[in-house]
């Protein structure tokens, strides 16, 4: 069981004003005026698939029921596996809810996302916001003093240094992520949620680190430009290219089956996209 107790020395660092507590073991959450961070030290992890994850993937796959229309190359985007250095970061414990992202809007810095176009039922202060942009999540992690985390960070906190195929551990478990199918309705409400769930509503899935809804919930932008493959090669604190059509998204949604929920499956969507399954989580430098 992970115990809290109070950082003194932390309480002068990067937030003098916010109270700050501390997990024993490596990492140390932080609360913040918009929501707690947990910080991750330097480390280094496997990012990526081998070959073999993706034959089994195929086959959980095609359990689906639109499973004779899956596809090897929608997974292999995640070759090759390759060595990852981080340095040290902090970064949000849930999802950017509605709740928070309004504070930027009402403070005039962030534009309020179109609920009111059809959207309104995800208009709730704990359910975690959707409807906005990439430009939009840059907009108010830069407003609360932190910014988008890099594809490379976002994957080291879904799977840890021991390179967890799933933020909870190695296996498929339905109930520990708001998840859909694989199917021509793509919601699923064998989890207890057919559309978005209130944050942290599945504490089974939650990382060794503390995290929640890596997998699940709402997909989440990151910083970076999508590339379709990685480099064979190690690499520290990587980041994607400086411009792209596109944009990283990790993570699933209440409309991805499980294979999408895996730490290291990548999707990608221009960054002018507005879904009601993407939001966004923020980081800061450690």
């Amino acid at each position: 069981m992970l115990r809290w107790f109070t950082l003194a020395t932390l309480l002068v660092l990067a937030f003098p004003s916010p109270s700050r507590r501390g997990r024993t073991g490596t990492v140390t959450a932080l609360r913040s005026p918009s929501s707690e961070m947990i910080l991750l030290p330097r480390s280094t992890f496997s990012m990526g698939s081998q070959p073999i994850e993706l034959q089994l993937v195929m086959e959980t796959c095609k359990r689906e029921p639109r499973g004779t229309q899956c596809d090897g190359r929608f997974f292999s985007n995640e070759l090759a596996q390759h060595q990852v250095t981080l340095s040290s970061y902090w970064l949000d414990r849930t999802e950017v809810t509605v709740l928070e992202f309004t504070r930027c809007a009402d403070a005039g810095v962030c534009d309020a996302p179109p609920f009111d176009q059809g959207g309104g039922r995800f208009e709730r202060d704990d359910y975690p916001v959707s409807l906005v942009t990439w430009n939009d999540a840059q907009t108010y992690c830069r407003w609360a003093g932190k910014r988008l985390p890099t594809e490379a960070e976002w994957e080291r906190a879904a799977r840890g240094v021991a390179a967890r195929r799933f933020p909870w551990g190695e296996h498929y478990a339905t109930r520990r992520a708001n998840h859909g199918r694989f199917a021509p309705d793509a919601t699923d409400s064998s989890d207890g949620y057919l559309e978005l769930a209130p944050v942290g509503s599945f504490p089974d899935g939650r990382t060794p680190d503390g995290f929640d809804d890596l997998a699940g919930n709402v997909a989440e932008w990151t910083a970076d430009s999508y590339e379709d493959a990685y480099e064979a090669m190690p690499v520290t604190d990587p980041k994607g290219p400086s411009f792209g059509a596109y944009k990283v998204v990790r993570g699933g949604s209440y409309q991805d089956a499980m294979p999408w929920l895996r730490a290291a499956s990548r999707s990608f969507r221009p960054p002018s996209t507005r879904d009601t399954a993407i939001g966004f989580r923020c980081a800061k430098d450690g």
